[in-house]
């Protein structure tokens, strides 16, 4: 169940360790002092002291064992997270009633063994009870620890298991988007290669060359989240020069970035952009499609002027846009955007700090 705590290194305390009954020794000098301050001034008091230190030790061995005892069954069967309303008046209410109960029992112990204040003929029940008006206000001290701490470690708890789950929810996420681009990269460059094949046996040579040189790439960046930008437009070029072999003069491209300027982005984005405008507008030495890159405002502008096909033979993974949108979401706040103004579709892509 979410936000269960291990209680072993607690148990290793509350087993009657040495820390565990120095501290409750600690506690019986200082409910010895409160009840009787004086008796450590006369010598006649040293002397019976050691009953009064005796019971409060005792008593506070009892009443702090038992709150550990409470806390560990409550944490095995009922949660704060899921019940903590009934945790509480649960908890509280049987502790209580555990306290009440060996109270009575050690201060009649107490009064009856050691001091032999009564018999057993005529036990003062009334004043047994109003004795234990003590132990219940530590007790209330007791519960109070014991649930703040109970509450506050499972809460904790719980926090981190919650962001471990969504830890490995993103990765699991993120590397099922990234999971994406290689087969739908290698499935459109085998399509646009099968077409060359049977036009031009040179071309398709250079095509194959640049191929291999763009899918290692693929291959160094498949493992990261972000790659450097300067890497990312080296990419660009070689992808926009195998995509020329294809459509010569009717593909025209312009990269107006400096190479220089730091900054990341998801890897395959521009890949991406490229593919899509490649795809979907037309590509022809009366229409060339137009394509230019340049960065603006710390963001990387890529700009197409938009002429669609009437119609799209290549299948389409249904990824591209999505998948960058996606992973935008999943590495940071900031938001890639998308505009359709003036006969241009353009998409800028923020650029984003290694640390993000």
């Amino acid at each position: 169940m979410l936000g269960k705590r291990s209680t072993k290194g607690s148990k290793k305390f509350w087993n009657f360790s040495p820390a565990f009954l120095g501290v409750n020794l600690v506690i019986a000098l200082i409910l010895t002092l409160m009840h009787c301050w004086e008796c450590f001034l006369s010598v006649q008091g040293m002397q019976t002291i050691w009953g009064e230190m005796l019971v409060s030790f005792v008593m506070s061995c009892v009443l702090s064992y038992g709150g550990f005892l409470f806390e560990d069954y409550f944490d095995r069967t009922i949660s704060w997270i899921e019940f903590p309303i009934k945790r509480l008046v649960l908890e509280c209410l049987g502790y209580f009633l555990y306290v009440f109960v060996v109270s009575i029992i050690i201060i009649f112990l107490d009064m009856y063994l050691l001091r032999q204040a009564f018999t057993l003929n005529n036990i003062p029940w009334k004043d047994l009870v109003n004795w234990t008006k003590f132990p219940m206000r530590i007790s209330f001290v007791i519960s109070f620890i014991f649930i703040s701490r109970s509450f506050l470690m499972e809460w904790r708890n719980a926090a981190i298991e919650a962001e471990q789950l969504k830890t490995e929810r993103v990765a699991q996420q993120f590397k099922s988007l990234k999971d994406q681009l290689n087969p739908h990269f290698l499935f459109n460059s085998l399509n646009v290669l099968s077409n060359l094949v049977y036009e031009n046996a040179d071309h398709a040579a250079r095509f194959i060359n640049k191929l291999s040189k763009i899918y290692r790439y693929v291959l160094d960046v498949q493992q990261e989240e972000l790659v450097p930008l300067e890497k990312e437009l080296e990419f660009a070029e070689n992808y926009l020069s195998l995509q020329k072999i294809r459509f010569e003069d009717s593909l025209q491209y312009h990269i107006h970035v400096d190479k220089n300027v730091s900054g990341s982005i998801p890897p395959l984005s521009l890949q991406l952009l490229l593919e899509n405008a490649v795809k979907h507008n037309v590509a022809s030495s009366s229409s060339p499609l137009k394509i230019d890159i340049e960065l603006i405002n710390n963001e990387l502008v890529v700009k197409n002027n938009f002429q669609p096909k009437s119609s799209i033979s290549e299948e389409s993974t249904g990824i591209g846009l999505s998948n960058i949108r996606k992973r935008y979401e999943l590495l940071c706040e900031r938001r890639m955007s998308v505009l359709n103004e003036g006969g241009a579709f353009v998409v800028k892509l923020p650029l984003l700090s290694p640390s993000v």
